[in-house]
């Protein structure tokens, strides 16, 4: 597209062009974050750019919602090839509603899960977390939807899953392994779990055993025998979701659960403690 990049400077990245120009770009992986950045530059470059192995998440399709919306031209989010042509003519000023966040609403999913709750959750879509419902159903959940509303009952104990391997959209999301493993962890039996987004993606399985989890991990393989009961213990939020599934296995661990370096959660989670105290958790938010 024309840029010069510079990032040989201890990890900081170094961009100028005098004028973005459209281009053919080919994905070697479909990558959310790079979708979405091309797109953007994309509606302010010269000409015609193409996405080719785009990414198809849902919020690709928002964010291409949201780019028309502004006068951008942008056409095929949701598919693996999208055309971008771009304009120099000023975007005029528009008010956009942001997609329902899928993530958050399956974290709560697997919180009804694993403490064999009742919860209904509200401003969802359905259509967006059906590998969601799928595993979680799986685990023996029963899970109700009417339009844009869920109702999730846990099992007594879940049941163990024989394989789940993360996958880009439309497959079982990376950023619900972490959740998925904590109620794995009680689960009745032994689950298998196969990372293949993300390398280093089993921060909170460290966290989980000390916690009393068997978890056992081979590269990006994580095999995972569940107890009875996990023991509360002070642990630390490595990383946004890791520190999630950590609050969800304090949910049911026996004793106090002490979650460390909640910034990571602060990030996509607002007030987590207070949404899982109306439904009935003992959490409070220390200093």
């Amino acid at each position: 597209m024309g840029v010069k990049i510079n990032d040989a400077n201890r990890g900081f990245i170094y961009a100028e062009a005098d004028k973005l120009k459209g281009c053919e770009i080919h994905l070697d992986y479909p990558s959310v974050g790079a979708t979405e950045n091309i797109m953007m530059a994309g509606v302010v470059a010269e000409g015609e750019t193409i996405i080719r192995n785009a990414a198809r998440e849902p919020e690709i399709v928002d964010l291409q919602r949201f780019l028309n919306g502004i006068g951008a031209n942008v056409q095929g989010a949701g598919s693996s090839v999208i055309r971008i042509n771009g304009s120099d003519k000023p975007f005029r000023t528009i008010e956009h509603t942001v997609m329902p966040d899928r993530i958050v609403a399956g974290t709560y999913m697997v919180a009804a899960g694993i403490t064999s709750g009742d919860i209904l959750l509200k401003n969802v879509v359905p259509e967006h977390i059906i590998p969601i419902i799928y595993n979680l159903r799986e685990c023996g959940c029963k899970v109700y939807s009417k339009e844009n509303t869920l109702r999730i009952i846990g099992p007594a104990r879940p049941r163990a899953i024989d394989i789940v391997r993360t996958l880009p959209h439309p497959g079982f999301p990376t950023d619900m392994q972490a959740q998925l493993v904590s109620m794995l962890s009680i689960a009745r039996g032994t689950s298998i779990v196969v990372e293949t987004v993300f390398e280093n993606r089993y921060k909170h399985v460290e966290e989980l055993l000390r916690m009393g989890a068997s978890i056992k991990l081979e590269g990006r393989l994580a095999v995972i025998k569940g107890v009875k009961k996990l023991i509360g213990a002070s642990v630390s939020a490595k990383d946004l979701r890791g520190g999630a599934a950590l609050v969800l296995a304090g949910l049911i661990a026996e004793g106090q659960t002490t979650v460390n370096d909640i910034k990571h959660i602060d990030r996509g989670y607002e007030k987590l403690e207070d949404k899982l105290s109306q439904v009935g958790a003992l959490i409070v938010r220390g200093d």
